[in-house]
């Protein structure tokens, strides 16, 4: 029996599109036992549960909530690719629906309740957010801990000037250790709320804290993460969160949204005669609306080009400076056996490059992404430049009929050739 004589949680994991499970199983919980929801110490929530981790903590209307998720998947379902079309942008969708239903308020009554699980992209380190300035932070968090790399985007989003992703990645089920916490999760397995499946399968996969038992029902559950069904099937899913939860709550709002209203334009661009021509024209439309979606998408992300482009250099700073330390640490293990004059070459345009890449760290990437990866350079010794100035990379006259010399502006690289070849 579940102890109430101690402060309990609930934590809500993260799913996808499976969502919709986690409406009926909050649903149930604020209709059969309000004072589970109301008295709950801390809400925890990753991924799609954060969103209704939020809705529970925010006094967010479910019904409103369990219709945009299964508005996102239709939106998603008329696309040929699903989610992963051009013009499905999943992030601005996700931010657009926030905005629209967080109340004024949202950041006070989340704070020190709502705990929403990030993985935090420098260490991979799990984060739970319990403090927010304002509601954009409390749409920001969800959209962080929702970023699933590459299927929403390439550049992680960032709160508080870091960047975070999908915080089911580091910890799926927040606080899933705790003696009082309620877990909720739309796959069978252990969490206290979950489809219970009749298998005589005893083996399960435990992802990042979240349990989850060999059946093939969760095989499939797993496939339509990320690829939502079709809303009768998320219908189901969320008659099946309540049935778990005790009962399900039929809320006319959530059902309505759950029917899919069919026109006569889409009843007849269901046949096949029309699915077979929007197949066939796929070679034609496809490059176009990847092409306005793309144009779209820049636009939207001018006004945060200048730090994505900062967090790009930084990144790949960081990449050349283990590309160097790896290359030198190779030359710096050959054994001294070899002849110094079979190695002398390479060592010596090895240190070129280290010392041309050392310079380039420093410039690159001034204000917006301009890499310089002029390479290039020659052992003919030349007249040094003047004291003070910087070492020129470009050539005199500019890049004109002009003739140039590529020289090697690093007085120190004839002092390095003349060590022994075990120094390299």
């Amino acid at each position: 029996m579940f102890p109430l004589d101690s402060p309990w949680n609930i934590s809500f994991a993260g799913c996808g599109f499976l969502g919709i499970y986690h409406i009926g199983v909050a649903s149930c919980l604020l209709e059969q036992a309000p004072f589970l929801v109301e008295n709950a110490r801390h809400i925890y929530g990753a991924s799609a549960g954060a969103l209704t981790a939020t809705a529970l903590v925010t006094g967010v209307c479910l019904g409103d909530t369990g219709a945009s998720i299964i508005g996102v998947a239709k939106e998603a379902r008329k696309r040929f690719l699903g989610p992963m079309h051009p013009s499905f942008n999943l992030v601005k969708i996700m931010r657009h629906m926030l905005r629209r239903t967080l109340p004024p308020d949202a950041h006070h009554r989340a704070t020190g309740r709502l705990g929403i699980s990030l993985t935090r992209v420098a260490d991979g380190e799990n984060v739970l957010v319990h403090v927010f300035n304002n509601t954009e932070e409390v749409a920001q968090a969800c959209v962080c801990s929702a970023f699933i790399p590459v299927y929403c985007g390439l550049i992680p989003p960032t709160l508080h000037g870091v960047r975070y992703v999908d915080g089911g990645i580091s910890d799926n089920l927040p606080q899933y250790e705790l003696k009082n916490t309620i877990t909720v999760s739309p796959f069978s397995g252990e969490s206290d709320i979950c489809p219970r499946d009749t298998s005589t399968n005893m083996h399960e996969l435990r992802f990042t804290n979240t349990s989850i038992q060999f059946t093939l029902k969760n095989l499939y559950r797993v496939s339509r993460a990320l690829f939502p069904p079709e809303p009768t099937v998320m219908k189901a899913m969320c008659k099946q969160g309540y049935k778990d939860a005790l009962q399900f709550l039929r809320r006319n709002a959530l059902m309505e949204a759950c029917e899919e209203r069919r026109s006569l334009l889409q009843s007849l661009g269901n046949l096949l005669p029309m699915r077979l021509a929007s197949v066939l024209m796929l070679p034609y439309t496809l490059p176009l609306e990847s092409a306005m979606s793309m144009t779209v998408r820049l636009l939207e992300w001018m006004p945060d080009v200048q730090e994505d482009m900062v967090w790009v250099r930084e990144q790949m700073a960081k990449i050349l400076q283990l590309s160097c330390q790896l290359v030198l640490h190779h030359y710096q293990s050959l054994p001294s056996q070899i002849s110094s004059a079979s190695l002398l070459p390479s060592c010596a345009s090895v240190l070129n490059i280290i010392m041309r890449l050392n310079e380039y760290q420093k410039q690159l990437l001034p204000g917006v992404l301009c890499i310089d990866m002029d390479l290039r350079g020659s052992y003919k010794a030349e007249a040094s430049a003047p004291e003070g100035s910087p070492p020129s990379i470009l050539p005199q006259g500019g890049f004109g009929d002009t003739e140039w010399t590529p020289r090697l502006d690093t007085p120190e690289l004839p002092s390095l050739l003349c060590e022994p070849v075990g120094s390299c």
